[in-house]
């Protein structure tokens, strides 16, 4: 028995010992970078000189072939003619095959980094070239593309796009393409159209920090990014300059909760309103906020915002919703929306009540009234509503989700789908 225990724990440390990191390269042509990665990390970030225009570093999946120390360099043109290792080879001290002729190397021209510059083959500086040859082997994966768009998150965890020039004449960009490369890290709503297009005009590879983005949950379930009509919403709390904003509607959908966007500037609820942020259709609060409008409270927890339901008996700051100008009665396919108990929000609230008290007041001051003085009546009624700033009972809304009751979102900041 002591035997077998002795062998199983030998068999056990042989097979971790033999277990190595996954190591991947991965090169941007647009860029001109290469980057290693392990086990999905970057562990390195270099820059190279890659193909010229007529001589362009084909994009594909490849792999490391060969690895070589002080390769000779053989004419392509003229086979017959080689230049041995030196400070003449212009393949460096280093070769890495990847494809036929193309190989990753170093180069006795080191100001041709970062250009495009040779027949195909990746060039990089000599140090780099000696430091990446050691941390990979032969069989380690070589992808070659071609994205002028990089989006990535920064060491501080901002998430930053950057916009390389056309090198190859391959990309044209416009600002919904980018967006589109945005949109997956859940910060696409503050990344601003006008700066896009002023980042494609540039094209110079600078970085544009957006902010940090953090998965939403509430009591330890991910909040959804998508209603009962499968329409899409940024579901990422997203801190920039200093603020965190929450995203209103995917909370609200989580909560079982009835939002209500007013005048463009208002969210409410059965519980409060507070002041909203819309970007490109996204509705946001400030996470100062949350306690007010949705009886919650919130915290960070490495990527992750958290929120907590307070307790009914909680107050925190809650106040009732004062009436809008424009009540409007909830759709009927709302009604199997849970809502908070002893709701006094506007959206209980009747056109009829409204008419009534109108007519009680009418009735009161002027007695019993003949069709033409009743037709008048209404009519000062409508001015009198208008004078006040309330709408006309045609006053339609755009459609928001079940659970959101929208009074003056504009076509044009419909939330994305």
């Amino acid at each position: 028995m002591r035997a077998f225990i002795m062998i199983l724990l030998m068999l056990t440390f042989m097979n971790n010992s033999i277990v190595q990191a996954e190591k991947k390269i991965m090169i941007n042509l647009a860029s001109r970078t290469l980057s290693l990665y392990e086990n999905n990390q970057r562990i390195a970030l270099y820059l190279l000189g890659v193909g010229k225009i007529s001589t362009p570093t084909p994009v594909g999946y490849y792999k490391i072939l060969t690895k070589e120390i002080d390769p000779p360099w053989i004419d392509p043109s003229n086979p017959e003619y080689e230049v041995p290792s030196g400070a003449d080879n212009p393949l460096g001290y280093r070769w890495m095959q990847i494809h036929g002729n193309y190989g990753i190397h170093g180069t006795n021209k080191p100001s041709s980094i970062g250009h495009y510059v040779s027949n195909g083959c990746i060039r990089m500086w000599e140090k780099d070239v000696e430091a990446l040859f050691d941390e990979v082997e032969v069989g380690t994966p070589v992808e070659i593309t071609y994205n002028r768009v990089v989006v990535e998150k920064a060491a501080d965890d901002q998430i930053a796009y950057y916009i390389y020039p056309d090198g190859y004449s391959r990309q044209a960009l416009d600002v919904k393409y980018v967006n589109s490369w945005i949109e997956p890290w859940g910060v696409s709503a503050f990344a601003e159209d006008s700066e896009i297009a002023d980042a494609i005009s540039r094209s110079d590879g600078e970085p544009i920090y957006i902010g940090k983005a953090y998965n939403v949950q509430l009591e330890d379930e991910v909040v959804p990014a998508t209603d009962q009509n499968k329409r899409h919403f940024d579901s990422k709390a997203v801190e920039r300059g200093g603020i965190t904003y929450l995203p209103a509607v995917p909370i609200a959908i989580a909560l079982k909760m009835k939002l209500e966007w007013r005048h463009h500037t208002t969210l409410a609820t059965n519980y409060g309103e507070v002041t909203g942020i819309e970007k490109k259709g996204q509705l946001y609060l400030n996470e100062d906020d949350a306690g007010i409008l949705f009886k919650v409270e919130g915290w960070r927890e490495g990527n992750t915002y958290k929120l907590k339901k307070l307790p009914e008996d909680e107050t925190f700051n809650i106040k009732e919703p004062t009436n809008t100008d424009n009540p409007v009665n909830p759709p009927e396919d709302q009604t199997n929306i849970d809502k908070p108990e002893n709701s006094t929000t506007p959206e209980s609230i009747s056109d009829d009540n409204n008419k009534d008290k109108d007519n009680t007041k009418d009735t009161k001051k002027d007695g019993k009234k003949d069709k033409k003085s009743d037709k008048n009546d209404k009519i000062n009624t409508e001015e009198e509503t208008e004078s006040k700033g309330m709408k006309s009972d045609k006053t339609t809304s755009e459609k928001l989700p079940d659970n959101v009751q929208n009074n003056s979102l504009p076509k044009n900041a419909e939330p994305k789908v």
